[in-house]
């Protein structure tokens, strides 16, 4: 375009589109020599590091990368507050001329505004911050690319408000919208590419709710199609996409590292090479100032595999926006690395966690803990904690998938709520049927002591070294069963879990103790017994192995009603019917066995063997009985709630 000769015809406004592609373009050029500036005090300070490769971000904005890679690979001190480099002066001149090109835009669109920054470009030069020099002052440096809150003016504060500028500038003028994208001087070709990113991001932005953002532009600039997304509302959080004729370059920068290797890490599926996360620093920017630049290059085989990069770039802008916030927040419930994959995995999902956010997030959490389980999570206690790792990180990503789609559908906040809560008791429920399992396996052990006591019982003529192993195996039996329940004890009070379920496991423990002792008079007894003695012994061993299978269905169906399955409460309720059954049974077979031993015949130890071995088998199916009781209990308690 003869731009001299549009001048001279007082049609100015036609150089707008092409100002402000060159402004922007300026901008990029601008953030890259002053990332070499600082690069190349870092290098005087620390020869011997490793000189940053900065050739991606330089093609990207369309600077020679040998010219900032010599500067910088050469820069070195020059007393303690100076720094000499080669090419540190046409550098100096190059971010002067792009600020006058950045300013030229902005005037050709606001005249006023293009005086005012004017002025603030003049006040700068006059206190020589922009002197093309061989050697440059650190301090100069620090001046050139801080923007200190509340202090003077600076070269980069004059940027950020020019880049400002120049991005409304762009969306108020702009020559056409594609799908919401303002876009300047675009060609027919471009309307494809700009759409696909376009399609993206409009599939994901409802996820944004009432957070602004995403607004987008599109400027062709020379042979490049530059799409710009601010993002959310932090200054230094942008994402700049060009598109030639076959590459996409995505230059994305971010104030927080870890939402950085986030966005990186959405595009695991695509050949994107990426450039080091380089650290960058400018006073006024959250995290003291510091900032991270990441490039992304793909040589695209055609327009179908460049469009479906461009919509998966798109997509993934929503799932930026709070993010850190989002991180911060769901790390005071689990660990930092499933604060993370919790927040991949929502925005794989498009689910995303904006609207966990907008229903209040901890405070959402909160009240659904006060509802759902007031006496199980402590103050500041973790759900990893009580829920377990697994659990814990299934349970956050229900709350984000219940939260988004609440607002989608226009649910009310107390509905939420409600699901969460009730997903939480859910959660702690299958942490209760972890417990009951423990004690199922209490209960087998219980089994296998009493099949012990009654293999013992059963034999006419009693092997003493048979029995005495059998009652040593229901000895090391109790042992692995006391350890059990000590492990299950510990679960308990570490889980806040009901008491009754300690309660249960209690009882079990106690049932084994009594029959491994039944075990252990059967070992003593050496004579032979009177058969009718004999068969009330085993009549009443047999109940004891039968008890114990009872309280073992017992507790597998009751497990199961926390499901909410009814038939499984009739079966548990049944199950502890034929529990107390069996213990009558029990009780009868005892006072038989008594009134056989006084009614006399027998010597002294056989008494003594016949009435404590039944004695114990029966105190165990009391046990037993009272678990039963208690299981009955615990049924009922998950009925009601």
């Amino acid at each position: 375009m003869k731009t001299e000769i549009v001048k001279e015809l007082g049609q100015p406004d036609i150089l707008l589109p092409r100002l402000v592609a060159e402004g922007l373009a300026a901008n990029d050029r601008i953030k890259l020599r002053l990332s070499a500036l600082q690069a190349a005090v870092q290098h005087a300070r620390q020869p011997r590091g490793e000189v940053p490769d900065l050739t991606a971000e330089s093609r990207a904005a369309g600077l020679a990368p040998a010219a900032l890679v010599t500067l910088i690979g050469g820069a070195h001190l020059a007393g303690d507050d100076k720094v000499v480099a080669p090419g540190l002066a046409p550098l100096l001149k190059g971010v002067e001329s792009d600020i006058v090109a950045m300013i030229s835009a902005v005037a050709a669109g606001e005249p006023p505004d293009g005086q005012r920054f004017e002025k603030r470009l003049a006040s700068i030069r006059s206190a020589g911050h922009l002197d093309a020099t061989p050697e440059i002052e650190i301090a100069r440096i620090g001046r050139l690319t801080g923007v200190e809150s509340g202090g003077p003016d600076s070269l980069h504060r004059l940027v950020m408000d020019l880049h400002k500028a120049l991005n409304r500038l762009a969306a108020r003028n702009a020559e056409a919208v594609i799908d919401g994208a303002h876009v300047f001087g675009v060609r027919d070709a471009d309307h494809a590419p700009i759409a696909s990113f376009m399609r993206g991001l409009n599939e994901t932005r409802p996820l944004k709710f009432n957070h602004p953002g995403l607004d987008a532009t599109a400027i062709r600039a020379g042979d490049r199609l530059v799409i710009q997304n601010d993002i959310g509302t932090t200054d230094a959080h942008v994402i700049v996409i060009i598109v030639t004729a076959s590459a996409v370059t995505i230059t994305y920068t971010d104030v927080h590292l870890a939402r950085a290797k986030f966005f990186v890490s959405l595009f695991e599926g695509h050949a994107l090479k990426w450039s080091g996360l380089d650290k960058h620093s400018a006073a006024g920017l959250e995290d003291d100032g510091t900032f991270y630049l990441v490039t992304g290059t793909y040589d695209y085989a055609g327009p179908d595999d460049r469009d479906d990069l461009l919509a998966a770039i798109g997509a993934s802008l929503v799932f930026l926006i709070d993010w850190n916030k989002a991180r911060k927040l769901l790390r005071s419930w689990v660990a930092k690395t499933d604060a993370v994959r919790i927040l991949e995995w929502a925005a794989r999902q498009r689910i995303g966690h904006r609207g966990f956010l907008e229903l209040g997030g901890n405070e959402l959490l909160g009240a659904a803990v006060r509802s759902a389980a007031p006496t199980r999570l402590g103050f500041g206690e973790r759900l990893d904690q009580v829920l377990g790792r697994e659990a814990a990180i299934s349970f956050l990503k229900a709350c984000l998938q219940i939260s988004t789609e609440a607002l989608l559908e226009g649910q009310s906040s107390r509905l939420a709520r409600d699901r969460i809560g009730a997903d939480l008791v859910r959660h702690l429920d299958r942490v209760d049927s972890g417990l009951l399992a423990m004690v199922l396996r209490q209960i087998g052990l219980a089994r296998d002591v009493a099949a012990l006591v009654q293999q013992a019982v059963a034999m006419s003529e009693p092997d003493p070294l048979a029995v005495k192993q059998l009652a040593e195996r229901a000895g090391r039996i109790e042992q692995k069963a006391d350890r059990i329940a000590i492990e299950a004890r510990a679960e308990i009070t570490r889980l806040d879990a009901r008491p009754v379920i300690g309660e249960l496991v209690d009882r079990i423990e106690q049932a084994i103790d009594e029959l491994e002792q039944a075990a252990f008079i059967a070992s003593l007894s050496q004579g032979p017994m009177r058969p009718e003695i004999r068969s009330a012994l085993q009549a009443l061993a047999a109940v004891g192995v039968t008890a114990t299978e009872h309280a073992a269905a017992g507790l597998a169906a009751a497990a199961e009603v926390q499901e909410g399955r009814r038939a499984d409460s009739e079966d548990a309720l049944a199950a502890v019917a034929r529990l107390m059954d069996a213990e009558h049974q029990a009780d009868a077979s005892e006072r038989e066995i008594t009134a056989r031993v006084f009614a006399g015949g027998l010597d002294v130890t056989a008494s003594l063997a016949a009435l404590e071995l039944s004695r114990a088998i029966e105190r165990a199916t009391d046990c037993l009985a009272s678990f039963g009781h208690l299981l009955r209990r615990y049924t009922m308690s998950d009925l009601s709630a």
